[in-house]
């Protein structure tokens, strides 16, 4: 009983103090020049005048260099894209992984370190679609735009991805290479991949599906992983031990130069100029095996420098405000001896669309970038 008297006798007191309380809340908020900022879910931060945008970069390998090439596209793409019209000038915080897991191990650290700077956004090229998935949730969480390219990473959100049309340059070889030989031979091939990115399992996608499209048949007479040039020299030497004897061997799909060249040079070595190899990313060093018709028939070539533009360019429009897709696709062009005149190397402009001279289910190649919604 004593107990409830004494609630009853607080109650008006307290809910007097509550409605001050509330009301002088209220008449802070309303009064003028002491107005509280709303959230603001966009990526656009207030700037100092003459404050530039510092944006990290996270960069897979030295040694690839078609990956050299787009870090080039984009370190100078990053000079060109402020004017005093469009906005700020870049800073750029570039960092490299290296290969191997050693390299997937210190991009996660990087990733950490970038996050702990503040930066204003930050583009990361994985060297594996999960090994920044704590990263990019973190990025999620501080509002700090992550945009991808050349391979997705999951987890997280990403503001944007920028990459080749992997599955275009997969089916572009298989189609080639399907043309080259009769439906009805079996065709016996090794696969050289590399399955922990994207870009590569899209690319393998799209050869088998273009071989199977055209009405060829094969069987896969061996896999192995490589996309680097230590790891090709291994491949290039453990395919020659696995098939010692010419015609035991008809194709080879490498799924990039960076570990490719290397296997097409323990083949050379060896005088296996019988079997035919297909590659994607148009280095120089492969464009000249097609060219001297050292066992390369075909390079499905990224515009690799363009790809970086590409990426810089979406971030600095993030950054601005700007809504952007959320997935770009660059196309990749069909390097063979009857295509070379055409095709304008990794820092040249996009080539022209031409007729294919091969039967191909999409007869004309086109230099349009495909976007998408979705990521």
């Amino acid at each position: 009983m004593g107990g409830r008297a004494h609630i009853k006798k607080a109650a008006p007191f307290a809910a007097l103090v509550a409605v001050l309380v509330i009301g002088w809340v209220v008449a802070k908020r309303s009064a003028p020049g002491t107005a509280e900022p709303r959230p603001d879910s966009s990526t656009t931060k207030p700037r100092k005048a003459g404050e530039p945008y510092r944006i990290g970069v996270l960069y897979w390998s030295a040694t690839i260099q078609g990956q050299v090439a787009m870090r080039k596209g984009l370190e100078d793409e990053s000079t060109r894209v402020a004017t005093p019209v469009n906005g700020p000038a870049v800073e750029l915080v570039t960092r490299v992984a290296g290969d191997g897991d050693e390299g997937q191990e210190r991009q996660i650290r990087q990733m950490r370190e970038l996050l702990e700077m503040k930066l204003d956004a930050i583009i990361v090229q994985p060297t594996d679609n999960a090994a920044l998935s704590d990263g990019l949730r973190q990025a999620n969480r501080q509002k700090v735009p992550v945009v991808a390219y050349d391979q997705f990473s999951e987890g997280g959100t990403l503001a944007a991805f920028v990459t080749s049309d992997n599955r275009q340059a997969g089916e572009l070889d298989g189609e080639y290479i399907a043309s080259r030989f009769s439906n009805e031979r079996v065709l016996k091939i090794a696969l050289v991949e590399y399955p922990q990115v994207s870009s590569t399992v899209a690319r393998v996608d799209g050869f088998f599906a273009a071989l199977r499209a055209q009405g060829q048949r094969y069987e896969l007479a061996g896999v192995y992983q490589a996309v680097e040039p230590v790891a090709g020299r291994k491949v290039g030497k453990q395919i020659l031990a696995d098939f010692p004897e010419r015609g035991s061997l008809d194709v080879v799909f490498t799924v990039n130069d960076g570990g490719g060249l290397n296997v097409v040079d323990e083949l050379a070595k060896a005088d296996r100029d019988e079997i035919q190899v297909a590659t994607v990313d148009g280095d120089p060093a492969s464009v000249k095996n097609i060219e001297a018709g050292r066992l390369t028939v075909i390079d499905s070539a990224q515009f690799c420098a363009e790809l970086g533009r590409v990426a810089m360019r979406t971030t600095y429009s993030i950054l601005q405000g700007q809504k952007v897709p959320r997935r770009q696709l660059v196309p990749v062009f069909p390097i063979t001896k009857e295509t070379r005149s055409r095709y304008n190397g990794w820092e040249g402009a996009i080539a022209e669309p031409f007729d294919k001279p091969w039967p191909s289910k999409t007869p004309r190649w086109t230099p349009n970038t495909r976007s998408t919604t979705s990521p």
